[in-house]
């Protein structure tokens, strides 16, 4: 039991990258106040959770119907992935992002929390761990981003200002080989 725990808990704890998601996390939140950033850090992770189990249950089907198969969607979420990572890299988009205290749902819950990594993993762990397996490790993982956000604060202080932007670059490169390494592994299963 404790060898299937694990191999569900730990390609849900790399999809979701709870350490990762600080940075994210504060810079989406800079104009925000604490109680604003709290509230929509829970909303970002309760539209995670909604999105990821209505996938564990409907994302077959969802699939099926449009006729596209889990390597398509590795592909299609590693664009996106490369593209978000792209823009933080070069620094293009709107310089402040922290305008809008409204960050929760988009893009901190979906695709940030809830992406194309974790969906992707969630199916294909239903698959080879079980189901009960499957969502424990979510709700684990789910409960350690909380945890994370809950302490982002000191998290900041710590690492300060410069740091943070630092972290927020390299988190940006890691994020941008992910989408390589899932476009890649998409194309490979679909050229099998």
């Amino acid at each position: 039991m404790i060898e299937k725990f694990f191999l569900a808990f730990i390609p849900v704890f790399v999809a979701i990258d709870p350490i990762g998601l600080v940075a994210i996390f504060m810079g989406l939140g800079t104009s925000a106040s604490r109680e604003e950033r709290k509230r929509q850090a829970f909303l970002g992770i309760f539209t995670a959770l909604c999105v990821a189990v209505g996938f564990i249950f409907l994302g077959k089907i969802i699939f099926a119907a449009l006729g596209i198969t889990v390597a398509d969607f590795q592909v299609a979420g590693g664009l996106i992935l490369l593209g978000l990572a792209g823009r933080e890299l070069l620094s293009l988009g709107p310089h402040d992002r922290g305008g809008s205290d409204e960050f929760g749902v988009v893009p901190l819950g979906m695709p940030l929390i809830a992406g194309p990594a974790l969906l992707t993993a969630l199916l294909i762990l239903v698959d080879t761990v079980g189901l009960l397996f499957t969502l424990f490790s979510l709700l684990i993982n789910l409960g350690l981003v909380t945890i994370a956000f809950c302490n982002a604060d000191q998290f900041t202080r710590w690492m300060g200002k410069q740091g943070l932007r630092g972290a927020s670059k390299i988190i940006a490169l890691l994020l941008a080989a992910i989408a390589v390494s899932l476009i890649r592994r998409g194309w490979h299963v679909a050229g099998a």
